[in-house]
């Protein structure tokens, strides 16, 4: 038995590394590249050409066989309204639709262009757009999508004040009227009127389209009023799921939102799917209702600003609980210092001191088992053939020197989470877009350019490996552990540079915390050898 565990211990280890390799730390986003191949003056010219297949009402979405309404497929997105501010650009379609959303600022942009949020993809077609409505009757949502919004106003320049759009559709038996309060940081409030008795949905548009990153989450996020938060993912909407009190409505990417909530009380939201099974957000609503919204970025802070509640759309999976703490200690760095680099630093620091206790406890018993290691082996060779005396015999060594097999592994995997936590923070910060540290880095959120930290990651991980005790009986394992290093340069090569200098900084700490504790047990073990010679003279 104590062979085994001896044994495990260091296969354990080994698993630990490469699970941290290939599970938390593989390059999901850069195997896996959005490629933009229409520039933001092409997307802008093709919006107001494009040609456009009429929705389907809800009823109709959510049958288990979705037929495609097709009976007017030439309703053209022509452009009727435009909102501009310092930060972002909304085009309003003749359907009353914000049909596109630009980003200005600099560190949003890709190849010096206008960040365009929403996939002009003919495939998407179909897909609901913000602000879109749909009725429950098919008769009056088919006319609805056959006849054109009037605006009173073309232009709308947002400055320090909030301006407001007025939106007008004239249907045979109705009129609607969607008033439309835009803010300069993103945020809206709507205010929509439409008669009692004719039951309608709003949606707040599918996600965003710029961050297409494999294995993070893309999709829909639900806030219910009792905080409950539902995800549903891209590919997992396979049928229609209600959602009677929710307070916000999302479609996220990695870094990007689109969303409704309501400042107070509740709404009725469902989720619908399209033919991918990508989940279709929409509000469920009969007569005047009024909502705010917004659309942008997932910065933290201007979300809290907002309200609160909307920095919850902010998703970093089942570790959320304890990542987002995380991200807030890291933000209060961030104003101590001035500079996202120098906060990772501090975050590191921080994190290596408060994990003392259990690095250290990991680090002894390692070092324990290493002075161990010669007399594990006699014993073996010893008692080859007779596995009870074996176990027996290395269970009283250990007893004896007060050695635990699975001493040095505990303390790894209780560490795990933290690691985890940290990597699902910087991973999916948008507040590192464009942070500068140092002279050549130039955005934290993007690869090393140069490949420095990625290569001084992999020689501090190589020499903390060098002076970390290992107990290895097994060449093959010593063989793979030796080439860790290198795996893990390999992987952080494409990483952002961000994540990359916490894991370097952190080599850096261990290695300053093992050699500490190297010579701290060195003297510790000639002093007890020097108290042995001084007994043993003595008699």
């Amino acid at each position: 038995m104590f062979n085994k565990i001896d044994n495990l211990s260091s296969q354990a280890r080994i698993l630990i590394a490469i699970i941290l390799a290939l599970l938390f730390f593989v390059p999901y986003s850069y195997f896996y590249k959005p490629t933009q191949t229409i520039q933001t003056q092409a997307i802008k010219e093709e919006s107001k050409t494009t040609q456009s297949a009429i929705p389907q009402t809800i009823e109709e979405q959510s049958k288990p066989i979705q037929q495609n309404l097709s009976t007017n497929n030439n309703t053209a997105k022509e452009i009727i309204a435009t909102i501009q501010s310092k930060n972002f650009e909304y085009q309003i379609d003749r359907l009353g639709r914000i049909t596109q959303a630009f980003l200005k600022e600099a560190r949003y942009q890709k190849d010096s262009q206008e960040l365009a949020l929403f996939s002009t993809d003919l495939s998407h077609q179909d897909n609901p757009k913000p602000l879109e409505i749909r009725f429950s009757d098919p008769l009056i949502n088919q006319q609805a999508f056959n006849t054109p919004y009037f605006t009173n106003t073309a232009t709308i320049q947002i400055e320090d004040n909030p301006q407001t759009l007025t939106l007008t559709q004239k249907l045979q038996e109705i009129t609607i009227e969607k008033h439309i309060t835009f803010y300069p940081n993103g945020y809206y409030e709507i205010t929509i009127n439409i008669p009692q008795n004719y039951a309608y949905f709003i949606s707040p548009g599918m996600r965003p389209n710029v961050e297409s990153d494999a294995y993070i989450f893309k999709g829909v996020i639900i806030k219910e009023s009792d905080n409950t938060i539902t995800t549903i993912e891209d590919g997992d909407a396979k049928e229609q799921i209600n959602f009677k009190n929710s307070t916000i409505l999302a479609a996220v990417d990695r870094y990007y939102t689109t969303l409704l909530f309501k400042q107070n009380g509740n709404m009725d939201s469902i989720i619908l799917n399209n033919t991918n099974k990508d989940p279709m957000p929409f509000i469920s609503a009969n007569g005047n209702i009024t909502l705010s919204g917004y659309i942008g970025p997932k910065d933290y802070r201007m979300l809290e600003n907002i309200n609160p509640t909307l920095t919850d759309v902010i998703e970093y999976g089942i570790i959320t609980f304890f990542a987002k703490p995380l991200f807030l200690l890291l933000d209060t760095l961030y104003k101590l210092t001035g500079n996202w680099g120098w906060a990772i630093i501090l975050l590191t620091l921080i994190v290596r001191i408060v994990l003392y206790p259990l690095t250290y406890k990991g680090m002894v018993s390692m070092q324990k088992l290493k002075d161990l290691a010669p007399k594990l082996k006699e014993i073996q060779a010893k008692y080859k053939g007779e596995p009870q005396k074996l176990q027996a015999h290395m269970m009283e060594l250990y007893k004896k020197h007060g050695a635990n097999p699975m001493g040095g592994c505990l303390p790894l995997l209780l560490q795990l989470p933290v690691f985890f936590a940290i990597y699902r923070v910087l991973y999916n910060a948008i507040e590192l877009k464009g942070a500068q540290w140092l002279l050549w880095i130039k955005d934290l959120s993007v690869m090393d350019p140069y490949f420095v930290l990625p290569i001084l990651m992999g020689l501090t991980m190589f020499l903390q490996q060098h002076l970390t005790p290992t107990t290895f009986t097994d060449p093959m394992q010593e063989k793979i552990f030796k080439f860790l290093p290198l795996i893990f340069t390999i992987f952080f090569v494409t990483f952002p540079s961000g994540l990359v200098l916490y894991w370097f900084v952190n080599n850096v700490f261990s290695i300053l915390q093992q050699l500490a504790i190297n010579k701290s047990l060195a003297y510790k073990k000639s002093k007890e050898i020097a108290e042995h010679k001084h007994s043993k003279d003595s008699r």
